[in-house]
């Protein structure tokens, strides 16, 4: 095991720590600001076979996980497993090579009912302290394999009993109330929820770890050529909360302009409010533009930036960009973020990975007629004009394959998650109604060299009856529709293609 600022460690290198590991180690050396923490590196999931086979190896194992918290206490002042100073954890993978979204993250790491109650107390914040057990309950049941739309179902069904439009205008006892549920939900599914702080630590440290070798990311690593030896690491950091109140928030900056090369440093990306981290990156809210720049050019319907309205956090993530870029030699960088509240020493760095560049090229465009009609528009992250065929599931897609192998097909969504990369592999464009430039859908339709357009709020899409709803505008499975991955408007039918660019 390795702490964040151990820069001498004998199991330093990416092949140990992992790509996100390696890179929170250097900031944390660099002297930005990241939450404390340690990893477990990739050796342990090289030898998990004897570790859980051995006694004396799993014991040792958990004196030195207890040693890196009691440093961690230390530095934050917080107890772990204690109700009236919960120190919570939040627990990720990271690989050599990058696979966003592929394997688990674990955030809350440490909570029970006794702990959310403490936390709602010492917070004077009941809606904070139990939206975090919500979120670790989901978290906890989903790495079991349950379904993240099982949970959705469950607070969009509070929210139309108490007629709230958001989850922030719940109070403290009805985000109670739904965190119950959440817990009654895991349960129902015949599985334990561990009490025990410690023993519930242990446990997502193992299925993190075995997440390497779930569904999703097997798939994806076949996809990508990702050698399955690699195995990762696991990383482990005190919690810092994004959803603290109106003035804290969670984002993921691009360095330049994701669109396409250039060498000027400019921040793109996405934010929100009130939330933690994996609502922006699985694309579960809509997200706000970092910069004025962006928000022009995206044509957001927002007044709300980065840049703007937390102008302290805004400017303290671009130093640190020029210090990356410029003194440092990085590359272009994609850096998540959270803020607990409006100044800059509110701000922490939680990962950072390379860009994927996007070479500057000429895209196709539409050829519009004059009565082409314009369904909604939403935020373009990659490819250029596309017509093709309305599609929701891997069936249909294989089904118009075979049938009409040359027409492209665009796959609907309301927001896609990581289990959906053989559906997003499968198809030639990708249409989602929630999520930004920097969601998982994203970042892997960019690196698969999709079409994509995300953040289309206009869109309601019923993924079980198969339509898909714009304002008035109802298209059913198979109908046709023209996307276009750079300005994010979408067309009804099939619109011409000016093929000279």
């Amino acid at each position: 095991m390795s702490r964040l600022d151990d820069a001498g460690s004998r199991m330093g290198g990416i092949i140990y720590l992992g790509n996100k590991g390696l890179n929170i180690m250097r900031l944390k050396n660099y002297g930005i600001r990241v939450p404390p923490g340690f990893i477990i590196t990739t050796e342990v999931f090289r030898f998990l076979d004897i570790i859980e086979s051995y006694a004396p190896a799993e014991q040792r194992l958990q004196e030195q996980v207890l040693r890196h918290i009691t440093e961690i206490e230390t530095r934050t002042g917080k107890v772990f497993g204690d109700p009236s100073n919960p120190l919570l954890f939040s627990v990720r993978s990271g690989s050599t090579i990058s696979q966003p979204g592929m394997m688990d993250t674990v955030l809350d790491v440490g909570m029970n009912e006794e702990i959310a109650a403490g936390l709602a107390s010492r917070s004077e914040n009941p809606w904070f302290a139990w939206d975090n057990y919500r979120r670790f309950l989901q978290c906890y049941g989903m790495s079991f394999g349950m379904a993240r739309d099982d949970f959705d179902a469950i607070i969009y069904d509070y929210k139309v009993r108490w007629g709230k439009s958001v989850k922030k205008n719940f109070t403290g006892d009805q985000m109670r109330e739904v965190a119950l549920a959440y817990k009654t939900l895991v349960e129902s599914a015949g599985h334990r929820i561990e009490e025990d702080p410690l023993a519930q630590l242990h446990l997502i440290i193992r299925k993190v770890f075995e997440s390497w070798y779930s569904e999703r990311a097997k798939a994806y690593r076949k996809i990508m050529s990702i050698s399955e030896d690699w195995g990762t690491a696991v990383t482990i950091q005190a919690m810092v909360y994004g959803n603290l109140s109106e003035n804290s928030g969670t984002g993921v900056v691009f360095t330049h302009n994701p669109r396409w090369s250039e060498d000027t440093l400019r921040l793109w990306g996405d934010f929100t409010i009130h939330n933690q981290g994996e609502d922006v990156v699985s694309g579960l809210v809509q997200t706000l533009p970092i910069s004025l720049t962006q928000q022009s050019k995206e044509m957001r319907d927002t007044d709300i930036t980065l840049e703007t309205h937390y102008p302290e956090i805004y400017n303290a993530l671009k130093d640190w960009a020029n210090e990356l870029i410029y003194e440092r030699g990085w590359s272009p960088q994609e850096m998540e973020f959270t803020f607990e509240g409006p100044s800059n020493t509110d701000l922490y760095m939680l990962q950072t990975r390379d860009m994927a560049m996007r070479e500057r090229k000429q895209e196709l465009t539409f050829d519009l007629p004059t009565n082409t009609r314009l369904l909604a528009h939403g935020i373009g992250v990659s490819g250029g004009a596309m017509s093709g065929r309305v599609v929701f599931s891997l069936e249909e897609i294989d089904k118009w394959r075979s049938m009409e192998p040359d027409r492209p097909l665009i796959l609907v969504r309301s927001d896609t998650v990581p289990d959906d990369i053989r559906e997003i592999f499968a198809a030639d464009g990708l249409l989602t109604a929630r999520g930004g430039l920097t969601s998982h859908a994203a970042v892997v339709a960019h690196r698969l060299g999709k079409t994509c357009v995300v953040g289309c709020a206009d869109m309601i899409c019923n993924e079980k009856e198969k339509t898909v709803e714009f304002h008035q505008v109802q298209l059913k499975t198979e109908a046709f529709i023209s996307i276009d991955g750079q300005e994010g408007s979408v067309y009804q039918g099939l619109i011409p293609i000016n093929e000279a660019g």
